[in-house]
């Protein structure tokens, strides 16, 4: 009563160059999804994009008034 091997094979994994679609759901009404994503997350949205809107501002602001120092 030995143990007898056994042949076991092996599982291959690959993708075909002809039908690559790894990820199709990932691109798929993307507007929507992040619609969804921001209006249930409005408050973090806001206090995300504010603060980068307003330093862009005070930057333009500041390069504008900087460029025209040289007038006064």
């Amino acid at each position: 009563m030995g143990k007898q091997p056994v042949k076991m094979r092996a599982v291959v994994y690959a993708l075909s160059p002809f039908q690559q679609k790894v990820l199709p759901g990932l691109w798929k009404d993307l507007p929507a999804k992040i619609h969804h994503k921001v209006s249930e997350n409005w408050l973090s949205a806001t206090l995300l994009i504010a603060p980068l809107v307003a330093v862009h501002a005070y930057v333009q602001n500041y390069q504008e008034k900087e460029k025209l120092a040289h007038r006064y």
